[in-house]
Protein backbone atom coordinates (compact mmCIF):
# COMPACT_ATOMS: atom_id res chain seq x y z
CA UNK A 1 0.00 0.00 0.00
CA UNK A 2 2.76 2.45 1.04
CA UNK A 3 6.44 2.13 0.21
CA UNK A 4 9.21 4.52 1.23
CA UNK A 5 12.54 3.95 -0.53
CA UNK A 6 15.89 5.58 0.28
CA UNK A 7 14.17 8.62 1.82
CA UNK A 8 16.71 11.27 2.81
CA UNK A 9 15.81 14.65 4.29
CA UNK A 10 18.23 17.49 5.04
CA UNK A 11 17.54 20.67 7.00
CA UNK A 12 20.20 23.28 6.24
CA UNK A 13 22.80 20.57 5.76
CA UNK A 14 21.81 18.53 8.82
CA UNK A 15 20.47 15.05 8.02
CA UNK A 16 17.07 14.36 9.59
CA UNK A 17 16.45 11.11 7.67
CA UNK A 18 19.14 9.01 6.03
CA UNK A 19 18.09 6.50 3.33
CA UNK A 20 15.01 5.29 5.19
CA UNK A 21 13.08 2.32 3.77
CA UNK A 22 9.64 1.38 5.06
CA UNK A 23 6.60 -0.56 3.85
CA UNK A 24 2.99 -0.65 5.04
CA UNK A 25 0.66 -3.29 3.63
CA UNK A 26 -3.06 -2.86 3.07
CA UNK A 27 -4.84 -3.53 6.38
CA UNK A 28 -1.65 -3.59 8.47
CA UNK A 29 -0.96 -1.91 11.79
CA UNK A 30 2.67 -0.75 11.58
CA UNK A 31 4.56 1.08 14.31
CA UNK A 32 7.64 3.32 14.23
CA UNK A 33 9.44 3.90 17.54
CA UNK A 34 12.47 5.93 18.46
CA UNK A 35 13.73 8.62 20.85
CA UNK A 36 13.22 12.37 20.49
CA UNK A 37 15.14 13.68 17.51
CA UNK A 38 15.23 10.32 15.73
CA UNK A 39 13.31 11.70 12.75
CA UNK A 40 9.88 10.18 13.42
CA UNK A 41 7.83 13.34 12.86
CA UNK A 42 9.93 14.29 9.81
CA UNK A 43 9.13 10.87 8.35
CA UNK A 44 5.37 11.40 8.70
CA UNK A 45 5.51 15.00 7.50
CA UNK A 46 7.39 13.88 4.39
CA UNK A 47 4.99 11.01 3.63
CA UNK A 48 1.96 13.30 3.97
CA UNK A 49 3.49 16.12 1.92
CA UNK A 50 3.37 18.65 4.75
CA UNK A 51 7.13 19.10 4.69
CA UNK A 52 6.96 20.31 1.08
CA UNK A 53 4.50 23.07 1.94
CA UNK A 54 7.23 25.19 3.58
CA UNK A 55 7.86 28.27 1.47
CA UNK A 56 11.18 28.22 -0.44
CA UNK A 57 13.84 30.43 1.06
CA UNK A 58 12.81 29.91 4.67
CA UNK A 59 15.46 28.54 6.98
CA UNK A 60 13.56 25.33 7.66
CA UNK A 61 12.96 24.53 3.98
CA UNK A 62 14.13 20.94 3.57
CA UNK A 63 15.90 19.03 0.84
CA UNK A 64 14.18 15.71 0.11
CA UNK A 65 15.34 12.75 -2.01
CA UNK A 66 14.16 9.18 -2.44
CA UNK A 67 10.74 7.91 -3.47
CA UNK A 68 7.37 7.43 -1.79
CA UNK A 69 4.70 5.37 -3.54
CA UNK A 70 1.11 4.75 -2.53
CA UNK A 71 -0.98 2.12 -4.31
CA UNK A 72 1.74 2.00 -6.96
CA UNK A 73 1.74 5.78 -7.62
CA UNK A 74 4.51 8.25 -6.80
CA UNK A 75 3.34 10.79 -4.23
CA UNK A 76 6.62 12.38 -3.13
CA UNK A 77 6.09 15.41 -5.39
CA UNK A 78 2.39 15.92 -4.67
CA UNK A 79 0.74 18.66 -2.63
CA UNK A 80 -0.46 17.64 0.83
CA UNK A 81 -4.17 18.06 0.01
CA UNK A 82 -3.83 15.75 -3.01
CA UNK A 83 -2.28 13.09 -0.78
CA UNK A 84 -5.22 13.44 1.61
CA UNK A 85 -7.61 13.02 -1.30
CA UNK A 86 -5.82 9.78 -2.27
CA UNK A 87 -6.44 8.36 1.20
CA UNK A 88 -3.39 9.11 3.40
CA UNK A 89 -4.39 11.26 6.36
CA UNK A 90 -1.88 12.62 8.88
CA UNK A 91 -2.95 13.16 12.50
CA UNK A 92 -0.21 15.48 13.84
CA UNK A 93 1.50 15.41 17.21
CA UNK A 94 0.35 17.78 19.98
CA UNK A 95 -3.27 17.60 18.70
CA UNK A 96 -3.39 21.08 17.11
CA UNK A 97 -7.14 21.73 16.96
CA UNK A 98 -8.41 24.87 15.27
CA UNK A 99 -8.60 26.77 18.54
CA UNK A 100 -11.19 29.35 17.51
CA UNK A 101 -13.60 26.70 16.21
CA UNK A 102 -16.00 24.45 18.07
CA UNK A 103 -15.54 20.71 18.29
CA UNK A 104 -18.15 20.17 15.55
CA UNK A 105 -16.56 22.80 13.29
CA UNK A 106 -13.20 21.03 13.68
CA UNK A 107 -14.80 17.74 12.66
CA UNK A 108 -16.42 19.34 9.63
CA UNK A 109 -13.05 20.76 8.59
CA UNK A 110 -11.76 17.19 8.47
CA UNK A 111 -14.33 16.47 5.76
CA UNK A 112 -13.54 19.64 3.79
CA UNK A 113 -12.46 17.82 0.59
CA UNK A 114 -15.38 15.39 0.58
CA UNK A 115 -18.47 15.78 -1.60
CA UNK A 116 -20.45 12.77 -0.31
CA UNK A 117 -22.54 14.67 2.24
CA UNK A 118 -24.69 11.71 3.29
CA UNK A 119 -21.59 9.60 3.91
CA UNK A 120 -20.05 12.47 5.88
CA UNK A 121 -23.15 12.52 8.07
CA UNK A 122 -22.87 8.75 8.65
CA UNK A 123 -19.20 9.07 9.49
CA UNK A 124 -19.98 11.83 12.00
CA UNK A 125 -22.48 9.51 13.69
CA UNK A 126 -19.81 6.79 13.82
CA UNK A 127 -17.32 9.27 15.30
CA UNK A 128 -19.80 10.13 18.04
CA UNK A 129 -20.20 6.43 18.85
CA UNK A 130 -16.43 5.99 18.95
CA UNK A 131 -15.87 9.17 21.01
CA UNK A 132 -19.17 9.97 22.82
CA UNK A 133 -17.59 12.87 24.70
CA UNK A 134 -17.13 14.75 21.41
CA UNK A 135 -20.88 14.77 20.88
CA UNK A 136 -21.31 16.26 24.35
CA UNK A 137 -18.65 18.87 23.51
CA UNK A 138 -19.93 19.56 19.97
CA UNK A 139 -20.67 23.25 20.59
CA UNK A 140 -17.71 23.83 22.91
CA UNK A 141 -14.65 25.75 21.69
CA UNK A 142 -11.91 23.23 21.00
CA UNK A 143 -9.29 25.22 22.92
CA UNK A 144 -11.26 24.60 26.14
CA UNK A 145 -11.17 20.80 25.84
CA UNK A 146 -8.92 18.74 28.07
CA UNK A 147 -5.73 17.21 26.65
CA UNK A 148 -7.35 13.81 26.26
CA UNK A 149 -10.41 15.31 24.58
CA UNK A 150 -8.24 17.30 22.18
CA UNK A 151 -6.40 14.11 21.22
CA UNK A 152 -9.72 12.39 20.54
CA UNK A 153 -10.73 15.38 18.44
CA UNK A 154 -7.47 15.28 16.46
CA UNK A 155 -7.97 11.61 15.58
CA UNK A 156 -11.69 12.10 14.89
CA UNK A 157 -10.99 15.08 12.61
CA UNK A 158 -8.50 12.92 10.67
CA UNK A 159 -11.11 10.15 10.37
CA UNK A 160 -13.59 12.61 8.89
CA UNK A 161 -11.25 12.79 5.86
CA UNK A 162 -12.12 9.12 5.19
CA UNK A 163 -8.56 7.74 5.34
CA UNK A 164 -7.49 4.45 3.86
CA UNK A 165 -4.20 4.87 5.72
CA UNK A 166 -4.23 6.81 9.00
CA UNK A 167 -0.78 8.07 10.07
CA UNK A 168 -0.83 9.09 13.74
CA UNK A 169 2.03 10.98 15.38
CA UNK A 170 2.58 10.49 19.15
CA UNK A 171 -1.08 10.12 20.26
CA UNK A 172 -0.02 9.29 23.83
CA UNK A 173 2.08 12.45 24.25
CA UNK A 174 1.25 14.23 27.52
CA UNK A 175 -1.56 11.88 28.50
CA UNK A 176 -1.99 10.15 31.86
CA UNK A 177 -1.55 6.33 31.80
CA UNK A 178 -5.29 5.56 31.90
CA UNK A 179 -5.94 8.01 29.05
CA UNK A 180 -3.12 6.43 27.04
CA UNK A 181 -4.75 3.02 27.39
CA UNK A 182 -8.13 4.39 26.32
CA UNK A 183 -6.60 6.18 23.33
CA UNK A 184 -4.80 3.08 22.11
CA UNK A 185 -7.99 1.01 22.42
CA UNK A 186 -9.74 3.58 20.21
CA UNK A 187 -6.93 3.35 17.64
CA UNK A 188 -7.13 -0.45 17.64
CA UNK A 189 -10.89 -0.21 17.08
CA UNK A 190 -10.27 2.13 14.12
CA UNK A 191 -7.81 -0.40 12.69
CA UNK A 192 -10.29 -3.25 13.17
CA UNK A 193 -12.86 -1.19 11.22
CA UNK A 194 -10.65 -1.57 8.13
CA UNK A 195 -8.36 1.47 8.28
CA UNK A 196 -4.64 0.79 7.79
CA UNK A 197 -2.63 2.40 10.62
CA UNK A 198 0.90 3.80 10.72
CA UNK A 199 1.62 4.72 14.35
CA UNK A 200 4.56 6.91 15.35
CA UNK A 201 5.35 6.58 19.07
CA UNK A 202 8.09 7.21 21.59
CA UNK A 203 6.34 4.89 24.05
CA UNK A 204 7.82 1.49 23.21
CA UNK A 205 5.37 -0.45 25.41
CA UNK A 206 2.36 0.95 23.53
CA UNK A 207 3.86 0.09 20.15
CA UNK A 208 4.85 -3.43 21.16
CA UNK A 209 1.32 -4.01 22.47
CA UNK A 210 -0.44 -2.85 19.30
CA UNK A 211 1.61 -2.97 16.09
CA UNK A 212 1.93 -6.06 13.91
CA UNK A 213 5.32 -4.93 12.63
CA UNK A 214 7.69 -2.36 14.12
CA UNK A 215 10.46 -0.16 12.74
CA UNK A 216 13.01 1.28 15.16
CA UNK A 217 14.27 4.68 14.00
CA UNK A 218 17.53 5.97 15.50
CA UNK A 219 19.62 8.95 14.36
CA UNK A 220 17.58 9.25 11.17
CA UNK A 221 18.08 5.62 10.13
CA UNK A 222 16.05 2.44 10.45
CA UNK A 223 18.13 0.54 12.99
CA UNK A 224 16.02 -2.63 13.03
CA UNK A 225 12.61 -3.89 11.99
CA UNK A 226 10.41 -6.90 12.64
CA UNK A 227 7.50 -8.26 14.63
CA UNK A 228 7.31 -7.87 18.39
CA UNK A 229 8.45 -11.49 18.78
CA UNK A 230 11.42 -11.01 16.46
CA UNK A 231 12.57 -7.85 18.21
CA UNK A 232 12.17 -9.29 21.70
CA UNK A 233 14.27 -12.35 20.83
CA UNK A 234 17.35 -10.17 20.29
CA UNK A 235 18.92 -9.06 23.58
CA UNK A 236 20.90 -6.22 21.97
CA UNK A 237 17.76 -4.84 20.33
CA UNK A 238 15.85 -5.04 23.62
CA UNK A 239 18.54 -3.25 25.59
CA UNK A 240 19.97 -0.77 23.08
CA UNK A 241 16.94 0.24 21.03
CA UNK A 242 13.89 -0.65 23.12
CA UNK A 243 15.32 0.11 26.57
CA UNK A 244 13.91 -3.14 27.98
Amino acid sequence: MLEVKDLTVHYDGAIALNRVNLKVGDGEFVGVVGPNGAGKTTLLRTISGVIREVAPGKREHPSVSGTITYDGKRIDKLKAWKIVKMGIVHCPERRRPFAEMTTLENLKMGAYLRKDKQEVKKDLEWIYKLFPILKERAKQMSRTLSGGEQQMLAIARALMSKPKLLAIDEPSLGLAPILKENMIEHIKEIWRSGVTVLLIEQDVAITLATAQRIYVLAHGKIAVEGTKEELMKNRDVREIYLGL
